[in-house]
């Protein structure tokens, strides 16, 4: 099967949406599928072979983040190439509702067009200005999916309609991997990972309880991951707390997998804006034991707080509390371990490309022209 997929965010700043593209492409690829991602950003030889890109993207606020997309006469004219030369059985279009290039591609599309929606806004006001704009794209949509609930009723709120359930994915597997001996200490490491520059990330209400877990620990060390600027966060830090907080900057692929393998606590204070929680399945795969904001996303990941520790967001007393407890009982964090291990599987690539691949199934069953669904036996 021939298969487009738009990107609405720039490939060359990886953030969840770009990685569950790539790998779900990587997936459909492996499965015998042809597979084409459009995607804002420059020619590079760094780029997948299967990456088109439509140029130089722009920078604007979005979701308490920043979004780099594109759009324009010349994006517009790089889509319609990209759909004309790739005679796609199905379009695949991540975020809809972005003001990117996706949005031209429903459009424009003459293959039945399927769109994932990552984000989740109780608010937008740019999704409310864009109503119609949205709607008469929207109206393209042959088959919809949201990553959570939270995902999904935004989409109610914002444009009516609705959309089947189908989580985000990883390769479980790919996370099974040894402590690095140079992060690991005896006396407790944790982990955070995300952009230091987006408060919604919560960085600020785990170093705000960090002092109270490293004198509970005092040979106890936190690991953050992330790109942005360190000094003024580092030098926010207690002096004597200090030095026992690495910052690692922005961490490849493995070295997250190793980061995540070296942590008794992988730690997720996120303050809103989460629609899934994709490094906390991460987390649990690579056998971390995952202490999290109870964000209603993060909630459904953790099953309620039976796969990881949940406290009230934005506590930071409460997050140093549960730390600590945490740290002090090998026990308590074994039987998470053991139950993440088990339920972490539900996310693996195996499962989430099946139930998208039902999707694509029904959507060329639905369109008239398409007649048999191309997808048997696949």
């Amino acid at each position: 099967m021939k298969i487009g997929i738009a990107c609405p965010y720039a490939w060359d700043v990886p953030g969840g949406v770009q990685i569950h593209i790539r790998d779900f492409a990587e997936e459909l690829q492996r499965r015998g599928h042809t597979v084409s991602v459009l995607a804002p950003g420059d020619d590079s030889d760094d780029l997948p072979p299967y990456v088109v890109t439509v140029g130089r993207p722009v920078s604007i606020p979005y979701n308490g983040s920043v979004a780099r997309v594109s759009f324009g006469p010349r994006v517009a004219a790089r889509v319609r190439r990209w759909l004309v030369d790739g005679e796609f059985d199905v379009v695949h279009v991540h975020e809809p509702a972005s003001m990117s290039l996706g949005m031209l591609a429903m459009w424009w599309a003459d293959a039945p067009v399927v769109a994932t929606s990552h984000s989740a806004q109780r608010r937008s006001r740019a999704m409310s200005a864009a109503h119609g704009i949205l709607q008469s794209a929207f109206e393209k949509l042959t088959a919809h999916i949201a990553v959570s609930e939270e995902a999904r009723r935004t989409l109610v709120h914002h444009l009516g309609g609705d959309a089947v359930l189908i989580p985000n994915g990883l390769y479980v597997d790919r996370f099974n991997v040894p402590a690095r001996p140079d992060w690991w200490s005896p006396d407790g490491t944790m982990s955070f990972l995300g952009r230091l520059d987006e408060s919604r990330k919560g960085l600020q209400i785990l170093l705000e309880a960090w002092p109270a877990i490293h004198d509970a620990f005092p040979d106890s060390r936190l690991l953050v991951a992330g790109r942005g600027e360190i000094d003024e966060i580092r030098s926010g830090i207690p002096e004597r707390h200090r030095d026992a907080v690495e910052f690692l900057g922005g961490v490849s692929d493995e070295d997250k997998a190793a980061m995540l393998a070296s942590s008794d606590i992988y730690i997720a204070p996120h303050i809103g804006g989460e629609s899934f929680g994709i490094v906390l399945a991460e987390a649990m795969a690579a056998g971390a034991p995952v202490l999290a904001s109870d964000l209603e996303a993060f909630r459904v990941v953790l099953d309620g707080g039976r796969l990881g520790a949940l406290v009230p967001v934005g506590d930071a007393e409460a997050l140093g509390r549960k730390a600590v407890e945490m740290l002090g009982d090998p026990a308590l964090r074994d039987r998470y371990r053991q139950a993440a291990s088990v339920g972490v599987r539900r996310y693996d690539w195996s499962r989430i490309t099946d139930e998208v691949l039902a999707v694509y199934d029904m959507a060329v069953a639905m369109t008239p022209e398409s007649g048999t669904s191309r997808l048997s036996g696949t």
